[in-house]
């Protein structure tokens, strides 16, 4: 039985370009591959003489033979045989169709794997601590980083001057191998070139043939006014170099801010705790106290201040990130009791306290209801 001609097959015309036979070989493959076709031999047959005839044309120098001299082209003795006789397809089938699968599907699988295939570097996380006043006002810090960088000596290719990596003889370049039978194809890294692609015969001293080498770089940080604990910073392509010329990982800042001695943050907001005395608490006053920019902010305390009590400073928190807003300040005062007392203080106080009245009117309540309680229990 005469075959079918190639162009018949698939489609299409014969002055077709590369992307109307693949796109034709695609549709055709999809529709007659044998796991959409279970127990369906003619749907077998036509896989088989689709992919044939994809295999031939879609090489330009197998198309042109077969433009010139047909199936001659590719049979062993009979007319002659063409500049292919002895080709076939027979034994080398398999890895045919596995190349086709490859076609097929690569796209959706992120492309063709292994084929001088170069590592991506790893990414790199650095701890880094700041003070909350560095965070109020941003800062650009300096650090040093162990990392891998490209190999100098042979910019990255991991081979010696004067010689390049050249395709793995094992894979051809794809990085893996596969065993075929029938139509399951097992595929696993290739053992020659660990899935690279690519071999190097003549590695370079420096770097072993990794084609990067460890070192301590000084980079630069940018701190924006306002971060906060946890904040992490992304240094785009500042990671380890990839191997044998790969693309270079991300360095990741993860930013930690130390306890400061007066300030207590939330979010934008600072909070500050005032111990003042019990006499300013009574009478009334003014203090003083720091702001986080190391200046001064007063605040006045009126006349019968309880402990707890706050009192906001607008404006006066930390910046808001990426804006022009900032938060408060929450001033906490506690009232201190007085220690240390002498016989006269003491004296004062008991004074003060049998002429006192209606000068404790929480306590006094208090313990109003407290009488009241313990009545209603006895009764």
């Amino acid at each position: 039985m005469a075959k079918r001609d190639y162009y018949e097959i698939l489609g299409v015309s014969r002055t077709c370009s590369e992307k109307e036979l693949k796109i034709a070989f695609r549709r055709l493959a999809k529709k007659y591959h044998p796991d959409a076709n279970p127990d369906d031999p003619e749907a077998e047959r036509k896989f088989k003489e689709i992919a044939e005839a994809y295999e031939v044309l879609k090489d330009p120098q197998k198309r042109a033979a077969y433009d010139r001299y047909g199936h001659a082209a590719f049979e062993n003795g009979g007319g002659g045989a063409g500049p292919f006789g002895g080709g076939g397809f027979g034994p080398d089938f398999g890895a045919t169709m596995s190349d086709i699968f490859e076609e097929m599907f690569g796209d959706f699988m992120g492309g063709r794997r292994g084929r001088s295939q170069a590592s991506r570097g790893a990414d790199l996380r650095y701890n880094l601590e700041i003070t909350l006043s560095e965070a109020y006002f941003g800062k650009t810090a300096t650090i040093k980083v162990p990392t891998a960088v490209v190999c100098e000596e042979c910019e990255g290719t991991g081979a010696s001057a004067g010689s390049h990596p050249r395709t793995c003889p094992t894979c051809r370049g794809h990085g893996t191998v596969r065993a075929t039978s029938g139509f399951f194809t097992v595929e696993r890294t290739c053992p020659s070139c660990h899935g690279q692609g690519q071999v190097i015969s003549d590695p370079c001293g420096t770097c072993g043939g990794a084609g990067r080498v460890a070192r301590e770089r000084t980079l630069q940080v940018k701190i924006p006014a306002g971060v906060e604990d946890g904040t992490r910073i992304r240094l785009a392509g500042e990671g380890e170099a990839g191997l044998r010329g790969g693309p270079a990982g991300d360095l990741y800042i993860f930013l930690s801010i130390r306890p400061h001695e007066f300030f207590q943050r939330d979010g934008a907001d600072l909070f500050c705790r005032v111990p003042i005395s019990m006499v300013t608490a009574a009478l009334g006053g003014e203090i003083e106290v720091p702001t986080i920019e190391g200046k001064k902010a007063r605040v006045a305390i009126p006349e019968g201040t309880q402990s707890g009590r706050q009192f906001r400073l607008k404006g006066l928190g930390m910046p808001v990130l990426n804006s022009s807003r900032k938060g408060d300040m929450y001033i906490q005062v506690d009232v201190e009791t007085p220690v240390n007392l002498t016989p006269r203080q003491k004296e004062l106080l008991r004074e003060f306290e049998q002429e006192a009245k209606d000068n404790s009117p929480q306590s006094e309540g208090f313990f109003a209801k407290a009488r009241k309680f313990w009545e209603s229990l006895s009764e």
